[in-house]
């Protein structure tokens, strides 16, 4: 799919660019040139660089239900 029509940049290049370190939109206009023509597709671009969720994360900090006696 293409996230920025205007210079052909796929969710793929996106999704690399973000795990190779784009930590914000001018991460990702310096280094695909993304949102650098119209700008419609700004939302969409950042839209990749939300925080994941961690499952360990939520595991390590899941509280038990009240009817769970701890172990």
């Amino acid at each position: 799919m293409f996230v920025c029509v205007c210079n052909a940049i796929s969710d793929k290049a996106v999704r690399e660019a973000v795990a190779n370190g784009a930590r914000t939109l001018a991460d990702l206009q310096a280094q695909l040139g993304v949102a650098t023509c119209c700008g419609c597709c700004a939302s969409c671009a950042e839209s990749f660089l939300e925080p994941q969720v961690d499952a360990s994360v939520l595991q390590a900090t899941e509280v038990s239900p009240p009817w769970k006696k701890a172990a």
